[in-house]
């Protein structure tokens, strides 16, 4: 065999990929990965598919990810089916007790159901639960503020507190958590829809996760926009701070969701394209960035509390 032959040999880039992933894998090994995966992400059956393998493969790695779900366009889809209006305001969905019930039915009993299927077809590993189970998450009524006044958006919760028992116990099991973003209110004992955005912020900050990636439909935090498709690479948590009062509604969870777990001790925290096959790996062993990588202030000393 030539040595040319063996150049393009076409386990050539796999092993080189591997080559490039050891160091990353080796310093990261026990570490723990929360990943937000957006319902717009899911849309496509195979890279919901191909995102259920990169977990597993993080998972057989000696990572310890926690995939947290949206769900919004199928929630969306039930809203109609059912005649029920579809309503955002201050970036968020207007939850009524109806649309509480189908988020709920959508969220708990249909999206995540899916993510468990597809990860265990790969090996028994994912365990579904929600922010209601063991009371993971709690919340009170979220009220915001639209031109100086308070909004009623309904049953949306802020999380008040999270108890990361439940988690911890299936990830040192060696399972999987894959958590619908629910929360019980401790205030009048009614269940909550969550940003699911702010879930996995608030889940990765509670785990100490060594990384926090958020997956949407976007190719991550553009510079400009809407009069530019550049992507910002990288940002510091005081250059996002400065960012935030610019970005658009549906963007504000997530970068402020960043902002708040970096400055609370999780390592990095990446938005990326989750219509790009394998975009976690890609993101995370590559030199290949397909988002933007949130990271701590250099000089800071210490985390928040």
């Amino acid at each position: 065999m030539t040595v040319s032959t063996v150049s393009a040999h076409p386990a050539l880039a796999a092993a080189r990929a591997l080559g490039t992933a050891l160091p990353w894998l080796a310093r990261h090994q026990g570490r723990t990965v929360v990943i937000k995966l957006g319902g717009h992400a899911m849309v496509d059956e195979s890279l919901t598919a191909a995102f259920a393998r990169d977990v597993v493969f993080l998972r057989y790695a000696g990572l310890r990810p926690v995939v947290v779900h949206g769900g919004g366009p199928q929630i969306d889809a039930e809203l109609a089916r059912r005649g029920l209006q579809r309503e955002f305001r201050a970036g968020l969905r207007v939850t009524s007790p109806a649309a509480m019930d189908v988020v709920r039915m959508v969220l708990a009993g249909r999206v995540q159901r899916e993510l468990v299927g597809l990860i265990n077809r790969l090996g028994p590993l994912a365990v579904g639960m929600t922010g209601e189970d063991a009371d993971t998450l709690t919340a009170v009524r979220h009220v915001p503020w639209i031109d100086g006044e308070p909004v009623d958006v309904g049953r949306v919760g802020d999380i008040t507190a999270v108890d990361t028992g439940a988690v911890e116990s299936l990830l040192a099991d060696g399972r999987i958590p894959v958590v619908s973003p629910l929360a019980r209110s401790a205030e009048d004992g009614l269940v909550y829809n969550v940003n699911a955005d702010t879930a996995a912020a608030a889940l990765a900050t509670a785990l100490r996760a060594e990384a926090l990636v958020m997956l949407t439909d976007v190719a991550g935090l553009y510079a400009g926009w809407p009069h530019s498709e550049e992507v910002i690479p990288r940002l510091t948590a005081c250059e996002l701070e400065k960012l935030l009062p610019e970005l658009s509604d549906g963007m504000v969870p997530k970068m402020t969701g960043c902002l708040d777990a970096v400055r609370r001790g999780v390592g990095a925290a990446r938005v990326i394209d989750g219509r790009i096959p394998h975009s976690i790996l890609l993101e995370m062993f590559t030199d290949d960035a397909v988002g933007t990588v949130i990271v701590p202030d250099p000089d800071e000393a210490e985390v928040l509390p």
